[in-house]
């Protein structure tokens, strides 16, 4: 664990082990102080990187997996079954994408409400019932069917937990754990790769076809695994049942602590309200739109890319392994950097350069093996830059009331991307699909552009509130992360 989460403060990078709190006693009002014991709230934090952080993999792996196979199966035989023409298949892409924009902040306001396990917990039996139902379509019409379907029930696992380590870990220590999405994205793209494989060459069993083969050995996967993942999630994190009693009352001390950034358990709607006139949001969700524009195409299309680029059926699945085990390097190492100097955006805006180099490689020229080396470089920066952000914007926001509903919020804006990628490489466009590629890098650029104009917003208001503090002024008239005391992770 890094040095960050040694430490006790929370959101505001505090360094003190004490902090106020205001504590409700009859008519009036008493000022108690609470000491936790760095060390005590240390040991409870590295129980939650035990247990938590691995059943955050595990699913966030396994929705990843179910959700992106659909690339895979097209390469041996889905789309020519059901006959899909045109630009069918990105349709498909496109009705997941419609229904993980609409559900996000539905599934992160049930995490809140009834427990990460009660709520996650029943997103994963019914998303698995329908991956080992679409092993069984017969017609376009069923496919849409149960993809929409499986972005219902998909849409609060990547939010709900990203969520979750907002509220547990400090601002410093967040990026590693946010992490997990997009490492499991990686994982599930080489693991993915390998399971593809492996169905394809055994070729047709029971009278099934190996695409059908493939759905049901996901959900085999999904189910157990997934299980056993679901009996590990606690409700909250101050009843986590790994925790020891002890364990337990620090964790309830250190909530009631945090109470003055995270506020109590009661919803206002003021918060809603308060995010939606936030530009700081907006400006950072553009930024997650255009950026992730690249990163869905990518984890969607990249066997198409790579078939496109001339390489045979056959040899497409095993040759995704080595660039996600690359990005899931890259990822590793670019969320320590940031971690390690609490940036953000400096890493954001570097990450963006070896995506739009990758890119327009492909672009550029027409040589299979250029064209796959740009995958390589191109996957150096690909998923650094979302989990970055999610980290960024979910630290950023306060009271847990305002992230419940800003996270998923600027989720679902970013999320739009999926309905331009997923018309970004129909099959008319083939082999090269040189569209697709030339308008992912663009839209990288803006990115940049836009992550730089996020950090200039919270860079001006930590100025202004170090000039009101250091002119005496014990408040600003504002509340959450816009009062004076909150200083913005930059």
């Amino acid at each position: 664990m890094s040095d960050a989460a040694e430490k006790t403060a929370y959101e505001k990078g505090m360094d003190a082990a004490v902090a106020p709190v205001t504590v409700q006693d009859g008519s009036s009002e008493e000022i108690a102080t609470i000491y936790i014991d760095p060390g005590k709230e240390a040991a409870a934090l590295r129980k939650f990187d035990r247990w938590l952080v691995p059943v955050a993999f595990a699913f966030l792996v396994l929705s990843s997996l179910d959700r992106n196979n659909l690339g895979n199966a097209k390469t041996f035989g889905f789309a020519a079954d059901l006959d899909l023409t045109g630009n069918m298949f990105g349709n498909l892409t496109t009705c997941i994408s419609v229904t993980l924009i609409a559900f996000e902040v539905p599934w992160v306001f049930a995490v809140r409400r009834y427990g990460a396990n009660r709520a996650l917990g029943v997103g994963l039996i019914l998303w698995s019932a329908v991956t080992l139902a679409t092993a069984f379509v017969q017609t376009y019409s069923q496919a849409l069917a149960v993809r929409t379907l499986l972005g219902i029930f998909e849409a609060g696992i990547s939010p709900g937990f990203a969520y979750l380590f907002s509220t547990i870990y400090p601002q410093k220590a967040a990026g590693k754990r946010v992490m997990m999405g997009n490492l499991a994205n990686c994982t599930s793209g080489a693991f993915g790769g390998l399971i593809a494989y492996g169905v394809q060459s055994m070729g047709t069993r029971r009278g099934l076809v190996p695409w059908r083969w493939l759905f049901i050995i996901d959900f085999c996967f999904t189910l157990v695994v997934g299980g056993i993942g679901l009996a590990i999630l606690p409700k909250t994190p101050e009843d986590a049942w790994f925790l020891s009693a002890e364990e337990k009352e620090t964790m309830r001390l250190r909530r009631k602590r945090d109470e003055l950034f995270r506020g109590d358990d009661s919803f206002d709607w003021k918060w809603v309200r308060q995010c939606l006139k936030d530009p700081y949001i907006y400006v950072c969700a553009i930024a997650f739109f255009t950026s992730s524009v690249a990163i869905t195409g990518f984890g969607v299309f990249l066997p198409t890319i790579i078939g496109g680029l001339g390489y045979a059926a056959i040899q497409i699945n095993y040759l995704t392994i080595p660039v996600y085990v690359v990005g899931a390097i890259s990822l590793v190492t670019n969320c320590y950097i940031s971690d390690r100097l609490n940036r953000r955006a400096i890493v954001l805006m570097w990450c963006c350069i070896p995506v739009i180099t990758g890119y327009l490689i492909c672009v550029g020229t027409s040589n299979a093996h250029a064209g796959y080396a740009g995958m390589f470089i191109l996957v150096l920066g690909v998923y650094p830059i979302s989990t970055l952000v999610v980290a960024w914007m979910g630290t950023n926001l306060s009271p847990d009331n305002k992230r419940a509903f800003g996270l998923p919020f600027f989720y679902s804006i970013g999320n739009l991307s999926l309905l331009v990628s997923s018309q970004l490489y129909p099959t008319t466009q083939g082999p090269r699909y040189v569209q697709g590629n030339a308008v992912s890098a663009g839209l990288e650029v803006v990115a940049a552009c836009l992550y730089f104009a996020s950090w200039l917003i919270l860079r001006r208001r930590n100025a202004q509130k170090t000039k009101l503090i250091s002119e005496g002024t014990t408040t600003n008239g504002l509340e959450g992360d816009r009062a004076l005391d909150f200083k913005y992770g930059l």
